[in-house]
């Protein structure tokens, strides 16, 4: 069977004869450490010779995915300020001033790079579209604390923002959707939810501010016909329910130390009704484990989750800290029958 379809039916919850595999994204000084432990050059090299079955290629990895003539670049415009000044919508109590904000234009968009890196992916299963971190440009915009007071002092603005920040987004994904059809195979986006403990805002607040527009980001990926795998670091346990409710069909990438986020826990609530891309821990196994735990510790998870499972760092960015060793003790085990 072929990388590309294994992962489909891995991720659809059909039979599949083992789990799946992704590297993940290394930091960028990560790359070298591994290519001289490997004996590769090329991150497509090293990725082929370790059996990588997946590829993210986002609009959002090329340089000229967005050409605003006045040089800004996405959200991360909005935080061309001076060191230590407010954030832009930090005092912001009108949605004459929301709508006064120089927000991205969608036709400022371009795809032709993603697109010939997507028709050069060969037999892997292709994660793509926009990362659509709504939650996390909002709260650059706000300021994390302002951000979370405002949705209690004024609801109405913080909704007016997120309609802003996430219509850009789905009317980004629209475009480029059309553009890229079955190139595409999984809608990956994230957003940070949780801390090492439980949700960055209450319930309520998530299902007021954020499971919206979620959800029609789901409905979205999947009217092109493509898989939804929803990233979220921290402890997301309180809302899992909601996400498979809301139509996520994978969850990355299971920050194994973040409570109930274990893989024990997740496979008695969760096993059967989604499926799972990560768990392998990255705050303290892979850094200071010895290659044999790391090789225990992919066993027992893909005993616990598998076969419905791609195996993975429990953080896709793998830092420098972590010994090549350990990131080949991953790899083998990963492809252990």
């Amino acid at each position: 069977m072929s990388k590309r379809k294994l992962i489909k039916r891995l991720i659809a919850g059909e039979p599949v004869e083992r789990c799946g595999f992704w590297l993940g994204n290394p930091d960028a000084k990560t790359w070298p450490i591994l290519h001289q432990h490997f004996g590769t050059r090329a991150e497509e090299e090293l990725r082929q010779k370790t059996g990588d079955d997946c590829r993210w290629i986002c609009p959002q990895f090329f340089a000229d995915a967005y050409q605003d003539p006045t040089g800004r670049v996405l959200f991360d415009a909005s935080l061309d300020r001076e060191a230590h000044a407010a954030p832009p919508l930090a005092n912001c109590e009108s949605i004459e001033e929301v709508n006064a904000f120089p927000w991205p234009d969608p036709d400022y968009l371009h795809f032709d790079s993603c697109l010939r890196a997507l028709d050069n992916a060969g037999d892997v299963y292709r994660f793509s579209g926009f990362w659509t971190c709504f939650y996390h440009n909002i709260a650059d915009l706000f300021g994390m604390e302002e951000y979370f007071v405002k949705m209690y002092s004024h609801p109405e603005i913080v909704q007016a923002v997120t309609d802003k920040v996430c219509g850009f987004y789905y009317e980004a994904n629209e475009r480029f959707f059309r553009a890229a059809g079955d190139r595409v195979d999984g809608f990956f986006f994230g957003n940070d939810f949780g801390t090492q403990l439980s949700l960055i805002c209450g319930p309520e607040q998530f299902d007021q501010f954020l499971l919206p527009w979620l959800m029609r980001f789901t409905q979205q990926g999947k009217a092109y016909g493509y898989q939804v795998i929803l990233h979220s670091c921290g402890s997301i346990h309180a809302v899992i329910e909601r996400l498979i409710a809301a139509g996520v069909q994978c969850l990355h990438p299971l920050q194994a130390l973040a409570a109930k986020m274990d893989a024990e826990t997740l496979a008695r609530d969760f096993k059967g009704r989604i499926a799972f891309m990560g768990g392998i821990d990255a705050q303290q196994l892979m850094t200071s484990g010895t290659p044999e735990q790391i090789r225990a510790d992919v066993r027992r998870v893909k005993e616990l989750l598998g076969p419905n499972l791609i195996i993975s760092p429990s953080h896709e960015a793998i830092l420098p800290n972590v010994p090549p060793n350990n990131v080949q003790a991953l790899i083998e085990a990963a492809h252990e029958e």
